[in-house]
């Protein structure tokens, strides 16, 4: 119970603070900037629901990454909790791939569009592919994107099958897709629960699997090299 109390005041206090300021600096007309205050905004906030709610993550497999390099980050999804250190843990400027139902939510909806994540409605799969199209002119300029490519979390912790619009989106891109493998967030926080657990969280990184001069067919093959890789990181099917 302890823990549920501690989860809610977390998402609540420094969701409003955080939240705040990011909508103060898009009210200001800041426009967003790798490495910049919307950056660290973000971190602080995912840092802070980390340290609130004990969760221990730790990043391995930065050596396969280049500095300065942008990149689609495709991880697996079963909990918040990726969300946090994602955001938290990756290196350079991030932005999610989010649903857009997820605006609705006070302060914190104002918060995901001013700090400028990337908005897809799942509902009007011509308006996502269009999404995905803008989304790659931002990466082309040195922003990395995270995406759930299953959808939504998955209830029982195994890798559900994987969407084909992300795998779309790094090839408009044309830079590296990298499987991240996020062990621990089930046993943490499964779907459903508000009590976050303080278990050891670990990002396993794998190897980028490169896009350059692959088109729209390629999308598939891309999709079943991702899976692979997620699966033999430590993913459970």
């Amino acid at each position: 119970m302890i823990r549920g109390i501690r989860f809610v005041i977390s998402v609540s206090l420094l969701t409003v603070l955080v939240g705040s300021r990011l909508v103060i600096l898009a009210l200001r007309g800041k426009r967003h900037q790798p490495g910049d205050e919307y950056d660290r905004v973000n971190q602080k906030w995912a840092e802070g629901m980390i340290r609130w709610n004990g969760i221990r993550a730790t990043l391995v497999g930065l050596e396969h990454l280049v500095p300065g390099q942008p990149y689609v980050f495709a991880a697996n999804h079963v909990s918040h909790i990726e969300i946090w250190v994602l955001l938290a843990r990756l290196p350079g400027s991030v932005r999610f791939i989010y649903k857009r139902e997820l605006e609705k939510v006070p302060v914190f909806g104002r918060a995901i569009v001013a700090s400028g994540h990337i908005p897809i409605d799942r509902q009007k799969p011509s308006s996502a592919f269009a999404a995905y199209d803008a989304a790659a002119k931002e990466i082309r300029a040195g922003t990395s994107a995270i995406v759930f490519p299953e959808g939504t979390r998955s209830a029982d912790g195994k890798l559900m099958p994987l969407k084909k619009g992300p795998f779309v989106m790094a090839v408009a891109a044309q830079v590296p897709v990298v499987p991240v493998a996020v062990l621990g967030a089930f046993e943490s926080m499964p779907k459903g629960s508000l009590s976050p657990k303080p278990v050891p969280v670990t990002i396993r990184i794998g190897k980028p699997i490169p896009t350059l001069g692959l088109g729209y067919d390629d999308r598939d093959r891309l999709s079943k090299e991702c899976r692979a890789a997620l699966l033999e990181m430590g993913v459970p099917e």
